[in-house]
This record gives structure tokens, C-alpha cells and sequence, in this order.
């Protein structure tokens, strides 16, 4: 029954691809990325188990076209250790809708600046309100891959595997068991980079740094034991860390060290031979997409780019990293952009205003229809002072989902039209984060692992939907 599930899907494809044995052939490989569209939409609007099947055979096709899903550990730590300059900063990109089309526009613009040195990511939180399980996520981005045709390692990455305080503070077992099932499913579609993130139990009613960072340290050395447990042979997963959310307080050298003493005290007990972190994620002035002024504007945000340098120059000369990551970063100044590169910022995430562009030229049409959806479904986040402008903006994320056949299904002169700007976009970060001609740098450190996908995974069931309001983006 499988294999009969296989070669119909196959079929879309027009003989470009054959499948024998669970063994790929590329029979025509511009037919291939013509087509390979087809499998892409399947894969996020179709039903079990063609939608699986179609996952399952793009992840095959990546692989023999030479789009290789990747770790971006050894450069990171090759980062840490001084072998690669401080010259740019790694875009962490979170696509929250028309991910297809949107990774296409990414590629166009890597293979155009020889770029390599980018991650596409998704957070715990968005994988709820855009509908896409890990598996739907990667294949949007292999297909694209191939459908521009990018040859080389391609770095997905879980971002904010967070631990929901609310939910740890009432049943701390399950909560923890909860990531853990993430983080299965997540390796298992190929994501070889994860942020883990339990700063959300740091307590700030301790009297000491190291009293208030236990919690987080001690739990995310305790998941990066089951991920380095777990990971594929010949795969050390990157594994990021955070010692503050995003909004608090500045992060402080106080903070980092204590952090990181006690999570590599506490790993050491789980692994004999440990690989920790590549990264650490810290405050330094953001807020996850911007604050909203009443007429639907971003404030203005001072970022402490001191601290995001003298926490990077730590993070690799006393731990071996590759340095510190900011978040939230995407609705900032286009000109604060080249500050991340002089800080020392070994990754920057994007996100907010990726997904500003698509809402800015959505039919007005659709729009209104989302809009009223969440006036109905979103209500209770509207607050009494809030103007429409600032409910809209803050709540539209949670019509992404509901309405993702709608934005896949837009006439092909509007798609035209919004990764036209993304990839205007695109090419502007690219060149303020110094990632131009980087392709060469990541192919001389990162190892090309061809690592086989399991069918039984694809089509079995790892449709977990969970409640994500209260986690970060």
C-alpha cells in the first residue's frame, strides 16, 4: 500500500523522478524543479497519507539533488575558536507563511550573492498558529531549494523550544516530556539545529545569579543530553542556549557565566564526553515583533550593542562558542543591521517583518476576511486601550494558520508581487549582515551528511497540536 501511495504521488512529478527500492533517481532535473511545486503544495494542504508521501519524496529528491539538510555546529564552534573572521552575522529566518514561496525568494538571492551562511527556523509557538509541523516546514524549504536550484548544506533550525512556566509550574513532568516529543519530531524532519529555551523558569526572586539561573541551566542541560543522545549517527545537532527572554532586562556577564558554569557542570554528569552549546541567546533590548504604537507604527528600540559584543568576546574565549544570538530583531532600522556584524553577533532572528511584508499586500479582500476572523477568534487578547491598528498587528499571526490554503492559493501576479519584495528584502540583510560569498567558507566547514529519511515516520502520526499562546515567537 505504501509503495502504491509513493508512485501516485510520484506521478505529479511527469517521470523526472524515479523510485525503486526506496532508491532516487533524477531522471530530468529542470523537469524536476519545474514540478517539484506540486509536491510542495501537497505536502502542506493535502491529507494523510498523501501529504506524507509527498514529504517523504521531497526529502528523498533533496538529497539526490544535493540540497543536504545540514548541522551548522562545526562552523559555529570553528567561530568560536577564531578560524573564521568577525565579518558577518548569520540570519536566522522564521517563515510564517507562504513558506514555499518565500524560501524560493531566499535562494534566489543566496545563489545570486554565492551566499551560504543563512538558517530557516520556526518556533514551538508557530508551528500552532501557522499550521506547520516540522515535516510540512522542511519540505517547503527543500522543494524551494530545488526549485531554485540550490545545491549545498541547508541549515533548518527549532527555534524557542521553550518550556511554557505556566504549564511547568503545574505539571513540570509533562511539560518537559512535551519538548522531548518536539524534539523527536523535529530531528526526525531533518531540523539538526535547536534552540532550547527554559529561561522562561529563570527566578528573579533568588537572591543570586546562580540561585536564579538552576532551573534554566539545569533543564537545558538536560535536554541537550537527550538531543546529543538521540541525534542522527554522524549529526552533532547545533544546540543553542538562552539566559534571558526577550523584553526583560539586559542580559548581564553575571548572567552568561552563571549560566554556563552550571550548564556545563550539570551536562558533564549526563554525557562523559560532552559537545555543548554552539551559541547563547541573550537580551539586550528587543521586544518579539516590535511595540505597537496606537496608530499602528513600531517604536523606536535602543539595543545595548555593547553587551552584545562583550557577551559574544566571552561566549567564545571562555566557553568555546561561536558567539551570542539576538532575537526579535527583524522590524528594527535597516541601518542598525551592520551594528550585529561589529558586535560580534554570531546570529540574528528575523521574523515580524518577513511576515509584515505578505499582510501589507495581501487582497484587501482576504485581509478583511482575516481580520474578521480575528475579531471573533482573538477578542480576548484585545485590550480596552488597545486602537484596531494595534490589536490587528498584534493578533493577525493567529489567522495565518486557518487562512494557509487561502495565501497558498493567490493568484500567481500577487505571489509575483509580495516575493518581489521579499527578495528585495532579502538582498538589503544579506548585505548589511555581511553573508555575500559565504558559500565557500560553509562548504569547507560544514560535513554534507546524507542522512535517509524514514518513511515510517512520514506516514505515521506526528500531527501533535498543542496550546501555544503563552510561548514566545
Amino acid at each position: 500500500m505504501n509503495l502504491q501511495i509513493l508512485q501516485e504521488t510520484l506521478n505529479l512529478l511527469d517521470g523526472s523522478l524515479i523510485l525503486s527500492d526506496h532508491q532516487m533517481k533524477i531522471i530530468d532535473r529542470n523537469l524536476l524543479q519545474q514540478n517539484i511545486h506540486r509536491l510542495a503544495e501537497l505536502s502542506a494542504l493535502g491529507k494523510n497519507p498523501q501529504k506524507g508521501a509527498a514529504q517523504y519524496l521531497i526529502r528523498k529528491a533533496a538529497l539526490e539533488f544535493g540540497a543536504i539538510l545540514s548541522s551548522i555546529n562545526d562552523f559555529y564552534l570553528a567561530r568560536g575558536r577564531g578560524e573564521i573572521p568577525f565579518t558577518f552575522t548569520v540570519p536566522a529566518m522564521n517563515l510564517r507563511m507562504l513558506t514555499f514561496d518565500t524560501a524560493r525568494a531566499v535562494f534566489r538571492v543566496a545563489n545570486e550573492m554565492k551566499a551560504g551562511a543563512f538558517i530557516f527556523e520556526i518556533a514551538r509557538s508557530e508551528m500552532g498558529y501557522t499550521d506547520q509541523r516540522p515535516a510540512e516546514y522542511t519540505s517547503s524549504i527543500l522543494a524551494a531549494a530545488i526549485s531554485e536550484g540550490y545545491i549545498g548544506p541547508i541549515f533548518i533550525q527549532g527555534d524557542h523550544f521553550q518550556i511554557s512556566a505556566k504549564r511547568y509550574s503545574v505539571s513540570p513532568d509533562t511539560e518537559v516530556q512535551a519538548v522531548k516529543d518536539l524534539v523527536i519530531e523535529a530531528m526526525s524532519a531533518g531540523f539538526y539545529n535547536i534552540d532550547i529555551d527554559t529561561s522562561t523558569l529563570v527566578d528573579i526572586t533568588k537572591i543570586t545569579i546562580p540561585e536564579q539561573q538552576i532551573l534554566n541551566y539545569g533543564l537545558s542541560a538536560m535536554l541537550s543530553a537527550y538531543i546529543r543522545t538521540n541525534q542522527p549517527e554522524g549529526i552533532q545537532i547545533s544546540i543553542g542556549g538562552e539566559i534571558g527572554e526577550v523584553g526583560g532586562h539586559n542580559s548581564t556577564e553575571g548572567e552568561l557565566r552563571a549560566y554556563m558554569d552550571g550548564y556545563q557542570k550539570e551536562l558533564s554528569k549526563n554525557l562523559t564526553r560532552f559537545v555543548g552549546l554552539s551559541k547563547i541567546s541573550i537580551q539586550t533590548g528587543t521586544s518579539h515583533g516590535g511595540v505597537v504604537l496606537p496608530d499602528g507604527s513600531i517604536a523606536k528600540v535602543n539595543l545595548d550593542f555593547g553587551s552584545l559584543l562583550k557577551l559574544s568576546r566571552i561566549a567564545r574565549a571562555a566557553y568555546g562558542m561561536g558567539g551570542t544570538v539576538q532575537h526579535g530583531a527583524s522590524t528594527l532600522p535597516e541601518n542598525a543591521f551592520g551594528k550585529f556584524v561589529e558586535s560580534e553577533a554570531i546570529e540574528v532572528h528575523l521574523a515580524t517583518n518577513f511576515q509584515n511584508i505578505i499582510f501589507d499586500r495581501l487582497p484587501e479582500g482576504l485581509r478583511s476576511v482575516m481580520y474578521s476572523y480575528l475579531d471573533k477568534n482573538s477578542a480576548s487578547e484585545r485590550k480596552s486601550d488597545m486602537t484596531d491598528e494595534q490589536f490587528y498587528y498584534k493578533t493577525r499571526k493567529n489567522a495565518i494558520g486557518p487562512y494557509k490554503k487561502d495565501t497558498w492559493e493567490l493568484p500567481e501576479d500577487k505571489k509575483a508581487e509580495i516575493t518581489f519584495a521579499l527578495e528585495e528584502q532579502f538582498r538589503k540583510l544579506f548585505v548589511y549582515l555581511g553573508i555575500e560569498g559565504t558559500r565557500n567558507i560553509i562548504n569547507e566547514k560544514i560535513t554534507q551528511l546524507k542522512i535517509e529519511p524514514d518513511l515510517k515516520y512520514y506516514l505515521g502520526d506526528f500531527t501533535n497540536e498543542e496550546e501555544v499562546t503563552d510561548l514566545a515567537d
